[in-house]
């Protein structure tokens, strides 16, 4: 068997950490790299090797050709592993590999440069006869033609795009313009190539994938399918294997469809044929994927085959061992994908500090890739993704009901993350009886964020505050401190009432008695007890009213402590606290309660297009101003009709949350 000696990943976070794995199963060495920004990196300390490739601007660091290479030759790395984004399709980045006698882990430079061109993969595959979905490409002018024929809605997609970016759905005549420019605009800054084109686009589809495999001797395999219907801003958060929408037939029917599409490339690695399948079953190819998929593990976990560790054996020149008879699908898997996002703001970017990260323990039949293995700061300059969720049970049904108990038990404080969304779409009624579409999301997130809203509710506001008061009267104990707010705030007495604030409201709370681990605590003139089962570091279980609580609480940061109950999170501060833990001011509060003549940031990122200049009149909902941050474009709209008296920004400037961007006229 032949085998590489080092190989250099040329990516980050949980798909660097796969890779590592897969290498080190093969005995192989790793090379990682990391910008200045990341110096303690979970990838970093898990590789071999690993180097500060320069910034955090992509294109001086993931992004950037000549430093990688010149890294591999330094380092005497035989290959590279993209993974997937940055130069994972990049022909010209494989050209270069090849030109330096260094391997490149994924297909050959030609089956990267056709399909990875949505207009050239259009064209082949009509020729072999692969039902596809009609499509315009051309100039602005040309592109707009195609509103005359009045076949709304359509789809504006970048040529060279994938992974979700670069599209939009145009319902109007009115709109397509803009959207050209748009995709145009971001094609240019993901893709280095603005070509765009416009397809129809259909209603509701799902959207399904053939997994492929091929390798330098022709031989090709399918590894069957994922469904991947759930998305948002076009990008999967939920991946499934097998698909509960397809039958064997039409299973079997697209696989020999994907493994044409490879063979007629050469293809030689592992690879994703995307599908669009309508309400009837009908099956109509989207794009092809050349490198490895986010969701791969799915596919792994349902036919126990490891497809990085198949990359690199093909790469160095093996043969495929695996036969499509051997390829059977076992049981079913779902992945969960975590982001750094806000579901409630239309999934908006949410990088930051993580104080307390607790993530499910792994067996045979649980699996996390994860980006971080503790509490860390997300930068703003990367991909939202934080980890990915992956269980396997013999059928769909218990394979769900597992996903929520994991996703119950992953706690995440200090930035939004999308666990508690999750969580809802696993016992969701379409979900559950598989009535779902690529527009799952626009048609469900406000009633899922409603229902989060409400399972918060439900929870009696002196729950959160009683497991705060517990947990910070045994807080001294667990961190072995001499100190704590106890001791802070004077001496014992036989009553104390503490003076707290819950969110933004504020309330009192009695404690009336303690007793070993029996409290007497009282709220709103009603005496409760609570007695204390288990307490640790940051987790505490204890009986209130016959009924349990598992409650994780976060340290102090910036004057209060996160609690979470049943993934329902609360901020709870101390009234009577002193010295530094005092000293927070809500950003929520300068936001709302502020200046209501200014508009400020919602998010960090960089200012990559400004709408209004000084002096302009804007109504309310008008686009000001469009941030870049984690790879997504984001909105700054007018609140209210008003006119701009100065704009504080310029494009290209990296901006923080709650920065004024414009001032108005009062």
């Amino acid at each position: 068997m032949k085998l590489f000696k080092k190989i250099l990943i040329a990516n980050r976070g949980e798909i660097a950490i796969r890779i590592i794995k897969s290498a080190r199963k093969l005995g192989i060495t790793t090379v990682a790299i990391y910008t200045d920004i990341e110096k303690d990196a979970f990838h970093a300390t898990q590789a071999d090797e690993s180097y500060c490739i320069g910034t955090s601007d992509l294109s001086d660091s993931y992004l950037n050709f000549d430093k990688i290479i010149e890294l591999a030759k330094k380092t005497n790395s035989d290959a590279i592993h993209p993974g997937y984004g940055f130069l994972a399709e990049n022909p010209k980045f494989v050209e270069e590999c090849n030109k330096y006698n260094i391997t490149f882990i994924g297909p050959h430079k030609e089956a990267v440069k056709l399909m990875g061109n949505k207009i050239e993969a259009r064209n082949l595959i009509k020729k072999i006869g692969v039902p596809i979905a009609e499509g315009k490409t051309g100039s602005k002018e040309e592109l707009l033609q195609i509103a005359e024929k009045n076949i709304f809605p359509l789809l504006v997609k970048a040529a060279a795009g994938g992974g979700g970016k670069g599209m939009r759905i145009v319902r109007t005549k009115e709109e397509l313009s803009e959207a050209i420019d748009n995709t145009t605009r971001e094609a240019r800054s993901y893709f280095g190539d603005g070509t765009v084109f416009v397809e129809k686009f259909f209603e509701e589809p799902r959207h399904i994938e053939i997994q492929v495999l091929g390798d330098n001797f022709g031989n090709v395999i399918h590894l069957y399918e994922r469904e991947c219907s759930i998305q948002r801003r076009y990008q999967k958060i939920i991946e499934e294997s097998p698909s509960a929408t397809i039958n064997q037939e039409l299973r079997e029917e697209m696989g020999r469809a994907a493994v044409e599409i490879a063979k007629e490339v050469n293809y030689n690695n592992a690879g994703t044929v995307e599908f669009l399948v309508d309400k009837d079953l009908n099956f109509y190819f989207l794009e092809m994927n050349t490198r490895i998929q986010v969701e791969h593990p799915v596919t792994e976990m349902v036919t126990g085959i490891d497809l990085v560790e198949q990359q690199i054996l093909v790469a160095a020149g093996n043969e495929l061992k695996i036969k499509q008879s051997d390829v059977k699908q076992t049981g079913h898997a779902i992945e969960s994908r975590i982001y750094a996002e806000n579901p409630a703001n239309n999934y908006a970017p949410s990088p930051g500090k993580i104080i307390l990260y607790n993530q499910p323990k792994e067996n045979e039949n649980l699996r996390i890739d994860s980006a971080i293995n503790s509490a860390t700061t997300i930068h703003p300059n990367f991909d939202p993704m934080i980890s990915k969720l992956v269980v396997w049970e013999k059928n769909r049904k218990l394979a769900r009901e597992k996903t929520y108990k994991a996703l119950e038990n992953y706690i995440i404080h200090g930035i939004e993350t999308n666990i508690s969304f999750l969580k809802e779409i696993m016992q969701e009624e379409s979900y559950i009886k598989n009535d779902i579409s690529t527009t799952y999301c626009d048609q469900n997130t406000e009633i899922i964020v409603q229902n989060i809203e409400n399972e918060k509710e439900d929870i009696s506001k002196h729950i959160p505050l009683f497991a705060y008061l517990i947990y910070d009267i045994n807080k001294e104990k667990l961190e072995n401190n001499e100190q704590n707010t106890w001791t802070e705030i004077g001496f014992w007495r036989p009553t104390m009432q503490i003076n707290l604030k819950l969110d933004e409201n504020e309330y009192s709370v009695n404690i009336n008695d303690i007793n070993k681990n029996l409290y007497k605590l009282e709220f709103e003139n009603t005496e409760f007890e609570l007695e204390l089962h288990t307490i640790t570091l940051n987790k505490m279980r204890f009986k209130l009213n016959n009924s349990y609580y598992n409650v994780y609480i976060s340290n102090f940061y910036k004057g209060h402590v996160f609690v979470d109950i049943n993934n329902s999170i609360f901020k709870v501060s101390r009234l009577d606290m002193l010295g530094k833990q005092t000293e927070f001011f809500s950003a929520s509060a300068i936001s709302s309660g502020g200046d209501s003549n200014v508009a400020l940031a919602s998010l960090h990122g960089k200012i990559i297009r400004i709408n209004a200049k000084e002096g302009d009149k804007v109504k309310k909902g008008d686009i000001l101003t469009i941030i870049e941050a984690m790879k997504m474009e984001n909105n700054i709209t007018a609140t209210k009709d008003a006119v701009i008296k100065s704009v504080e920004i310029k494009v290209g400037e990296n901006v923080e949350t709650d920065q004024v961007l414009f001032q108005f006229e009062k």
